[in-house]
């Protein structure tokens, strides 16, 4: 059986394409694998923030199109890039194991932390969830918009004189950049900075109906991690969001309860509300939308 993998063009994504495709092989090493790079509008348009040019789905639709079409078979997607409205026509499949959830600060070798980032620092961020958590936190920084890939935003540190910039560790863990980069990293945990929901999930999409594909995708799965994209993208939906208002959200899992964290905050970053609620393992989207029900009622 041969699969034929859509993924962007990106370090990045071809980096998390092969891992998907490196796990699968461990469990069905009959199976051959065609990875089959497709350029999306997200990557095209580099100038402009991805607010102004269409928000979630812009990395999305070009791969889309090509599993519908019978193109590709499978498509390998970043969860939190995604739109809670797929195509009718696809489908997630197994979700795998989650990477780190964080964000990090790659900081300029003079400071080690959040902590030591002076009065007015410069931090690097095309994400307004990140922007208004950051100045919730420190509202003496500066953020100053950036966009590009992994590389790019690390070298706008030196090119537009930041103090630092805000990535996802999962991006930096899975291109193996912790020991490589000549910057110092501080991990922003969730109490200072909530990722985005299902930041560090892989999507695995396909086209409905194909069990064969499914059984095959069957043996990658992780059940936490399955339950904590439910929980998160449930949220997500509940709240009606994309990439114009701050949106952030994580699931804890402890033995058979669940903890959704919440939060959303206005286009202006002038308010945002952060709340928690506990449940259930077996009601993850229930709390899901309840958690955003709760919040909406608080932002209007």
């Amino acid at each position: 059986m041969k699969i034929i993998v859509g993924s962007r063009g990106s370090k990045l994504a071809l980096t998390q394409t092969n891992w998907v495709i490196d796990k699968i092989k461990q469990n069905h090493p009959q199976v051959n694998f065609e990875i089959k790079i497709i350029s999306t509008k997200g990557d095209r348009i580099q100038h402009m923030p991805l607010d102004k040019i269409g928000g979630k789905g812009l990395f999305v639709q070009e791969i889309e199109e090509q599993l519908i079409n019978g193109q590709i078979d499978l498509a390998v997607h970043s969860m939190k890039d995604m739109s809670t409205d797929i195509p009718e026509e696809l489908k997630f499949s197994y979700v795998p194991v989650r990477e780190d959830y964080r964000d990090v600060l790659i900081l300029n070798k003079k400071y080690k932390s959040i902590y030591e980032l002076p009065k007015g620092a410069k931090i690097g961020t095309g994400s307004k969830r990140r922007k208004y958590q950051l100045l919730d936190y420190r509202n003496d920084l500066k953020i100053a918009p950036i966009r590009g890939n992994v590389d790019t935003r690390i070298k706008k540190i030196e090119t537009e004189n930041l103090d630092g910039i805000v990535l996802a560790s999962a991006g930096i863990k899975r291109l193996g950049l912790e020991d490589k980069i000549d910057y110092n990293i501080f991990y922003l945990e969730k109490d200072i900075m909530l990722p985005s929901p299902a930041q560090g999930i892989l999507a695995l999409e396909i086209k409905r109906g194909r069990k064969d594909l499914d059984n095959i995708l069957k043996s990658i799965e992780n059940e936490t991690s399955k339950i904590q994209a439910e929980a998160e993208r449930a949220f997500l939906k509940g709240v009606n969001g994309g990439c114009h208002v701050p949106i952030g959200a994580l699931c804890n899992i402890n033995k058979d309860t669940l903890e959704v964290t919440g939060l959303l905050g206005k286009e202006d970053g002038s308010k945002i509300v952060r709340k928690t609620l506990v449940g259930s393992i077996d009601e993850a989207e229930y709390i899901g939308y309840e958690l955003a029900k709760i919040i909406l009622k608080e932002i209007n």
